[in-house]
């Protein structure tokens, strides 16, 4: 069209003796058709670019390099990089220059947060026969001095010199068994297991108990030396700025501020290595352990043997870094597809998270590949490495935050990776809407444990089939983007855990002799998040599919009237599951139907655009203003963290809350709470269902 116009006005102009007038117009039209061309690609580009996506993603899956991701793993774990600290401030210098030398678009965004560091500890056993036992409170081997302390974040500094009592997981049902045996942890230093519960919410419900001090400590297998790093903060983000960015001179609450403090616990705490605890559980006496434990054998206190610990820490306000490469769309360069990533670690970081940065770093590298053979997308594709996530999301968190407004618009999707390879076997976390896509996607990725076949092959031959986790939990990035603005997320990664987590041993040669040797997962995961991003960010119709949405809902409807003793009505939610599988239904045959019109005309273009916009703000619909209960930051009513982390319901975590906090109510009001909750869910969906349709009521 463009071409055509040019060729003509050519053929007018240039056969005949032009005027100064007619040499006037021709500047302004050529100007106008200049601006109509790069603003308005001409339909047979749009159309090229289009037909060239599956060349492209072969191209970008034929490019990996086994050898390329390990020297990046190698580079970015020379030292230990804790936020906040300079050594990280030149893994955040690394991956910028990366992004830089690749000729990508990059900037950074920079906050002020209140990060832990610790100052001294110490710790000794007294026992029963008058002996002293210094117990070592480090995992530094030969050459790793620069490895931070064992600590955990925000732990309060204190001193306590106590009996020793062991509560297994310190969960609920644990204090109940030892309440059965007698046992009162009151004024004791405690001693727990890592299981599931978030350590933050192990060390509250010590403290709950009367105790002074906790102690936690996981079971590695071969590497019991090790101290379990993290946080004990409640919630995400800067404690300084909840719900708004900490920017340099931005608004910053008081560190005595009551909103500040209750994010902390009020006791310490330390982590301790698998080494020391068996010491000082293999000392103890008092009632045996309860025959429901797991290995319940020995007697869990309190005492005889005393414990005198001591933990100084220093809360700091620290500038941390987030870094961006942006690449921008050709069509809807307002559209954002987000690949993540965070950069800080506790110690070396070769699984958390630099496994993840090296993918995200070779991704980068394969997108400016393509990009020299005459790609560009038709969203706009940001990569982000995100800073101080180790200490609560605070990086991705302030963010998010900030860019709250733009997000709602425009964010299409959050595709996450923390840890990339832990070990082996595939895991995916996901919004439902995502999985047809992940199905697809894990089909054309060759399995890195599998000679000859694909990720999904592989998957689906497991134990437990081809089975996509939920994104309720707090475990990582995804939590802002998807529990505070609602953008739909993946979480992706290999193994489900490792036993050097958050220890001094998370070093470059763990990773080339235990976690993945040849570096095959790694092309594995990159190849996953690569390709995952290419088809949100160049298919013309955004492969979105609500109808597992509303699938996984009514499973999420059935177990729920498994708790309900019947007195609560689960009607509304049946009413609003099926009006979002109607407009699930719709949304698929009208995108069918634009899939087959061959033309590019303005019309299909924006139809697809409506559609797309639709199929990307549904998820919003799942966000409430008002928040959960009492944690008003978390907004999804399809998925967030309980408040009772020990619920059985990972799913509706508001009507969760009323079920578990109902406990002290009277039937009347507890009926009224949970079908309060129920409705507002039912509302939720109503309005992902209306936002699905597009249309005014």
């Amino acid at each position: 069209m463009a071409e055509a116009a040019f060729s003509k006005l050519g053929t007018f102009f240039f056969t005949s003796k032009p005027s100064p007038l007619s040499t006037y117009l021709l500047v302004l039209i050529l100007c106008i058709l200049g601006f109509y061309t790069l603003h308005y690609p001409h339909p047979t580009l749009l159309q090229s670019n289009s037909q060239n996506a599956p060349r492209f993603r072969q191209i970008f899956l034929s490019s990996a390099s086994n050898d390329t991701l390990a020297s990046y793993l190698r580079a970015l774990t020379q030292h230990p990089h804790l936020a906040g600290t300079k050594p990280s401030l030149d893994t955040t210098h690394y991956v910028l220059s990366h992004f830089k030398e690749l000729g990508l678009e990059t900037r950074t965004a920079q906050y002020r947060a209140l990060l832990s560091y610790p100052v001294h500890s110490s710790l000794s056993a007294h026992f029963s026969d008058d002996t002293v036992l210094d117990l070592p409170l480090t995992d530094f081997t030969q050459g790793t001095r620069d490895v931070v302390l064992p600590y955990h974040a925000y732990s309060p500094s204190g001193s306590a010199y106590a009996k020793a009592v062991f509560v297994n997981y310190g969960t609920d049902d644990d204090y109940r068994a030892l309440g059965i045996l007698g046992v009162n942890v009151s004024g004791c230093v405690v001693i727990a297991r890592k299981g599931d519960l978030p350590r933050g919410v192990v060390v509250r419900k010590a403290e709950a108990h009367g105790a002074v001090a906790m102690l936690l400590y996981a079971e590695g297998d071969g590497f019991r030396k090790g101290f379990e790093r993290g946080t004990v903060m409640k919630g995400v983000g800067d404690p300084l700025s909840p719900g708004w960015a900490g920017v340099d001179g931005g608004e910053s609450l008081d560190l005595e501020d009551t909103e500040v403090l209750k994010r902390f616990p009020k006791i310490p705490s330390m982590p301790l290595s698998a080494e020391a605890a068996e010491v000082i559980l293999g000392s103890l006496g008092g009632a045996p352990f309860p025959s429901e434990w797991r290995n319940g054998i020995g007697h869990v206190g309190p005492g005889p043997t005393i414990l005198n610990f001591t933990y100084q820490g220093e809360k700091r306000v620290v500038t941390i870094c987030n870094v961006f490469a942006v690449i921008r769309g050709l069509e809807e360069p307002d559209r954002h597809v987000l690949l993540g990533n965070h950069r800080d670690a506790w110690t070396y970081g070769a699984v958390d998270p630099n496994s993840g940065t090296a993918a995200l770093l070779d991704i980068a590298r394969r997108y400016a590949l393509l990009m020299r053979l005459g790609w560009q997308p038709r969203r706009t594709i940001i990569l982000c490495s995100w800073d101080a996530e180790e200490f609560g999301m605070i990086g991705s968190t302030e963010w998010v935050e900030q860019n709250l407004i733009n997000l709602g618009p425009k964010a299409v999707v959050y595709l996450n990776v923390d840890c990339a390879v832990q070990g082996p076997g595939f895991f995916v976390g996901a919004t439902p809407q995502l999985d047809n896509l992940l199905h697809e996607v894990t089909k054309k990725v060759k399995d890195p444990d599998s000679e000859g076949a694909t990720v999904y092959e592989r998957w689906a031959a497991t134990n437990i089939g081809i089975h996509i986790q939920r994104l309720s939990g707090v475990d990582s990035d995804f939590a802002p983007f998807l529990q505070h603005a609602g953008v739909p997320s993946v979480d992706l990664y290999y193994g489900r855990d490792f036993p050097v987590y958050h220890t001094a041993f998370d070093s470059y040669n763990w990773m080339t002799n235990c976690g993945d040797p040849l570096f095959q997962r790694h092309v594995a995961v990159a190849g996953i998040w690569g390709i995952l991003a290419l088809h949100l960010a160049d298919d013309s119709i955004l492969p979105f599919n609500y109808l597992s949405y509303a699938d996984q809902l009514q499973g999420y409807k059935n177990i729920l009237s498994n708790f309900l003793d019947g007195s609560v009505s689960l009607h509304p939610l049946t009413t609003s599951i099926q009006e979002l599988a109607y407009a699930a239904k719709e949304a698929e045959n009208e995108a069918k139907i634009l899939q087959k019109q061959e033309t590019t005309g303005d019309s299909v273009v924006l139809k697809k655009r409506a559609l797309n916009d639709r199929l990307m703000l549904a998820e919003r619909g799942f966000l409430d203003a008002d928040g959960l209960q009492g944690r008003q930051w978390f907004k999804h009513l399809i998925y967030g963290p309980p408040s009772d982390y020990e619920s059985k319901l990972v799913f509706f975590p508001g009507v969760a809350d009323a079920i578990s906090g109902s406990a002290r109510m009277s039937r009347k009001e507890r009926k009224a709470a949970i079908q309060h909750e129920i409705w507002r869910a039912a509302r939720a969906i109503q309005r992902a269902a209306r936002a699905l349709k597009g249309e005014l009521t």
